[in-house]
């Protein structure tokens, strides 16, 4: 049995680093070393995965563009969303890639039902969709059977970016935030609800 991740949260941090830090503890993990959730927010920046096409990038608005390493396409990451980083390692947890994914979206559906939501999957389009909006995107990375990257939860943040990009590759494809939704609370206090599905999930 997999002990529970250590969870740390690192409030408002640069991506760069942040995504620097996710691969060097990956790099020097042992079999031995926890697991590790990170709950954060990050300054405007857009991220643009191992698939990623610049065309995808339709406007600049002086936000940041930083190609990494996970998969997917373009994403929008800016304060008032609550991203998680998950650390795992899947080898010592006893399944793969397509089990976290499926997992880690039912977290996050598990979470809006209780604040009274409906949301669901999308077949083909990893993520987590209310109605057409999509509110909450997923990318991973995993080397040496462990993972890293994670989910971003649009918790109260300006979706304005957004329109500068086609989400995740999707032309035209609408985002929501659990504010416009009528759930209450901030970044962090809705981050750490997620964060106590997560465990429970994995």
């Amino acid at each position: 049995m997999s002990r529970a991740p250590v969870v740390r949260c690192l409030g408002r941090v640069e991506y760069e680093p942040t995504w620097r830090a996710m691969q060097d503890f990956t790099a020097a993990r042992t079999p031995d070393t926890p697991d590790e959730i990170w709950l954060l927010e990050h300054p405007p920046v857009f991220t643009l995965g191992q698939a990623g096409k610049r065309e995808h990038v339709l406007a600049d608005l002086g936000i940041p563009i930083v190609p990494i390493d996970r998969g997917g396409q373009v994403t929008y990451h800016g304060p008032g969303q609550a991203v998680v980083y998950l650390l795992l390692d899947l080898r010592r947890r006893g399944y793969g890639v397509k089990e976290l994914v499926s997992r880690i979206e039912q977290a996050v559906i598990d979470l809006l039902a209780d604040m009274g939501v409906m949301a669901q999957r999308r077949e083909g389009a990893p993520g987590v969709y209310v109605g057409e909006a999509k509110i909450a995107a997923l990318g991973l990375r995993i080397r040496n059977g462990c993972s890293y990257h994670g989910l971003a939860l649009n918790v109260d943040m300006d979706l304005a970016p957004y329109s500068a990009i086609n989400p995740c590759g999707y032309a035209g494809m609408a985002v929501t935030q659990t504010r416009n939704l009528g759930i209450a609370g901030g970044a962090e206090k809705v981050g750490e609800a997620l964060v106590e599905k997560l465990v429970a999930a994995l």
